[in-house]
C-alpha cells in the first residue's frame, strides 16, 4: 500500500493535534476520592445513621445482618451507579414491599451522606 506525501503529512498532522488536547475531567484526586469513601464507610457503620450492617454482610464489619444480601461485587450488581444510588435513596421505588428503609425520604441520611455511601458501597 502506497502513502502519498500528502496523505503521510495530514495523518501526523491530526496525530500532533490530538496529541496536544487536553480532555478536562473533573478532577479528583485519589487522595479526596479515598476520603469519601473512608467517610462513606464510617456512615454505612454509624449505627446511629447508614447502619448498613444491621441487615447486610460488609467486609470488615463486625456483627453482621443477615436480612438483607451481603454487600460485595457492587459494581457487577450495579453497573450504573445511579440505580444504586436510588435503591439506597428509596428502595420502594423498586420494590413497594422491601423492609430497608427509604433513607432519602425519611431523612436518616442526607442526600451528601448518600452520595458518600454509594461511593464506599460501589468501591466493594
Amino acid at each position: 500500500m502506497r502513502h502519498t506525501a500528502k496523505t503521510t503529512a495530514t495523518v501526523s498532522s491530526i496525530a500532533v493535534i490530538l496529541s496536544t488536547l487536553t480532555f478536562s475531567l473533573p478532577a479528583i484526586s485519589i487522595a479526596e476520592e479515598a476520603s469519601v469513601i473512608a467517610q462513606g464507610k464510617a456512615l454505612a457503620f454509624d449505627r446511629k445513621k447508614g447502619n448498613c450492617l444491621a441487615c447486610h454482610q460488609i467486609e470488615g464489619g463486625s456483627l453482621p445482618g443477615n436480612i438483607g444480601p451481603p454487600l460485595v461485587a457492587m459494581k457487577a450488581r450495579f453497573p450504573e451507579k445511579a440505580k444504586l444510588q436510588s435503591q439506597i435513596w428509596d428502595s420502594r421505588q423498586n420494590n413497594p414491599k422491601t423492609i430497608m428503609p427509604p433513607f432519602g425520604p425519611h431523612e436518616v441520611l442526607s442526600k451528601a451522606e448518600i452520595e458518600k455511601v454509594v461511593e464506599y458501597i460501589y468501591s466493594l
